[in-house]
């Protein structure tokens, strides 16, 4: 194990300098760092704070990715909420109060056979940090620099300069072949290259916090729950444990700082339907942004995370947007980084994550048009005929403006590269072009194990059959040096396999996407490979962008 870097003791050059410790930050580094790549991160936070929990929903995607990593376990083993404990979101007029509707099965908290090796999970976006803090420091090229920021980047056409200023305002330089911005919404980064937030915020305000209320679970009547959206006119908020014993986290939903501070203790009692004994722990007031920058490159700095993208946290897709955006900017720095990426690999990078991020804002925007505000209604506790109609009607309304939110394995898992310059426009000698730039279908083979645990570090080959003719691919990927691992899949499931995707050759990205499927080799494969490894247009270094 590496431990931290020393501010005194900071490289003179590395390959790649992460500015931003985060979870963002972090998982870039952990991207890297598996595939040799000398890595520094550079955090203010000297610890992980775990005053406020922030993100809490691990979707399957990304548990998918800490899977990959080794670190699902450990994430899971850490987490204060297993996921077997509650797949539920109830909606209900207090936590003692009547239930309105209830969503089970929600945020990938539930297996669906073959279609996800890893479920999702509820954790604190702390447990996170402190998770992928320990990857950074046992990977060797890896290295995270603490109490430290940067303050400055400038760049040529060959290298990065980076300026890094200590807690007691020591400055010091550090050049990088690359940088990444993770330094969130207030991102140094971001203001050095001259890119820039578009889009809008919302008008209402909302007040977070953190409170210890260890009587309160005795009190709720509507059982485990990951969420409970709370529809009373006192205080229309969401709530939700953060472990099973006394800590909670809340939102009151059109509260302002002020208000909140004041009257944050009947807030819980009114979230609670009782008077609780209760102490707050935290506040973090906040209000919604819909935002994207105009642009998430300038020649060797890139940006990722809340530094390039923010959306409203409805539907728990932001964190989880960000480790997207690590993942698929880690492994085609590293491409570049070892000799077998060429500059299509890094053009590739906003052609392909900016789709998905706008398609999450604005399901994220949809899901905030009806909140516990907006639900709000007259006789919603009574015990008489008036009030049982009410219920109905909340409860239909419930289910057919918030499904999306908590169902929303479609947009996790179906998410599919359409426009970028290292996968094909059109599929070549066959195949579906139903699954060309998208994510590869699992399954589980006989022995349990998942096909993903099978897939290599950078392209994988997975031929269905015997006798499959792939000889042209992997001459191909020798001559232009592209590391390539060939996946046999057993013929106990090839044959349904190779139905299902049209196809007996499978060339799969190291990030699960389908880059080419054929039932042969295509006739130029050179070309083919060439594309996939971002070098199918001749001339440019790798390092050129906007």
């Amino acid at each position: 194990m590496m431990p931290s870097v020393d501010h005194k003791q900071l490289p003179r050059h590395v390959q790649v300098l992460v500015a931003g410790g985060g979870p963002v930050g972090l998982a870039a580094a952990v991207e890297l760092g598996r595939r040799g790549v000398d890595c520094l991160v550079v955090e203010p936070r000297a610890t992980v704070s775990r005053a406020r929990p922030r993100c809490k929903t691990l979707n399957v995607r990304t548990m998918e990715h800490l899977r990959r990593w080794g670190l699902a376990e450990r994430l899971r083993a850490r987490a204060p909420l297993p996921a077997y404990w509650s797949q539920d979101v109830v909606f209900c007029t207090s936590l003692t109060g009547r239930e309105l509707s209830r969503f089970t099965g929600v945020l990938g908290l539930a297996p669906e056979g073959d279609r996800f090796p890893e479920i999702g999970q509820q954790a604190p976006q702390y447990v996170l940090e402190e998770v992928l803090r320990e990857a950074v420091e046992e990977l060797a090229p890896s290295r995270l620099v603490l109490g430290s920021k940067v303050v400055g980047v400038a760049q040529d056409d060959d290298l990065v300069t980076v300026t890094v200023e200590d807690a007691l305002g020591d400055r010091s330089l550090v050049t990088a072949d690359y940088v990444i911005g993770c330094d969130g919404p207030r991102s140094v980064v971001r203001d050095q290259i001259g890119s820039r937030y578009l889009g809008g915020e919302a008008l209402r305000p909302n007040f977070g916090m953190v409170f210890e209320s260890p009587d309160l679970w005795k009190h709720v009547v509507h059982g485990p729950a990951v969420q409970y959206w709370v529809v009373n006119p006192t205080a229309p908020a969401l709530v939700g444990p953060l472990n099973r014993t006394d800590t909670w986290w809340a939102i009151a939903f059109g509260v302002d700082r002020a208000t909140g501070e004041r009257e944050a203790r009947n807030i819980i009692d009114a979230v609670a339907g009782r008077p609780v004994p209760a102490e707050v722990r935290s506040t973090d007031p906040w209000t919604a942004r819909m935002q994207i920058v105009d642009r998430m490159r300038h020649g060797r700095v890139f940006l990722a995370g809340d530094a390039a993208h923010l959306n409203p946290p409805f539907g728990g897709h932001g964190l989880n947007t960000g480790i997207g955006d690590a993942v698929d900017l880690g492994w085609k720095l590293a491409a570049v980084l070892a000799g077998w990426g060429g500059a299509d690999i890094l053009d590739s990078y906003e052609r392909e994550r900016r789709p998905v991020q706008e398609r999450v804002i604005r399901e994220a925007t949809a899901n905030m048009r009806v909140l516990s505000t907006e639900l709000l209604a007259d006789n919603l506790d009574a015990d008489d005929e008036a009030g049982a109609e009410a219920r109905r009607a909340a409860g239909a309304r419930i289910q057919e403006t918030k499904t999306a939110e908590f169902h929303s394995l479609d947009l996790v898992l179906g998410l599919r590269v359409t426009t970028s310059p290292i996968v094909p426009s059109e599929p070549r000698d066959g195949g579906s072009a139903r699954w060309t730039g998208a994510r590869l279908p699992h399954v589980f083979l006989e022995d349990g194990r998942s096909l993903y645990d099978l897939l290599g570090d950078h392209l994988t080959l997975v031929t269905l059959g015997h006798g499959t003719p792939e000889e042209a691919i992997l001459e191909a990927a020798r001559l232009r040096n592209v590391p390539l691992t060939v996946v046999s899949l057993p013929e106990s499931v090839s044959a349904d396999y190779a139905k299902l995707l049209d196809a007996r050759l499978v060339l799969v990205r190291p990030d699960h996407v389908v880059g080419w499927l054929g039932d042969e080799a295509p006739e130029d494969a050179l070309a083919l490979v060439d594309t996939l490894s971002g070098r199918a247009r001749r001339g440019g270094a790798a390092h050129r962008g906007s």
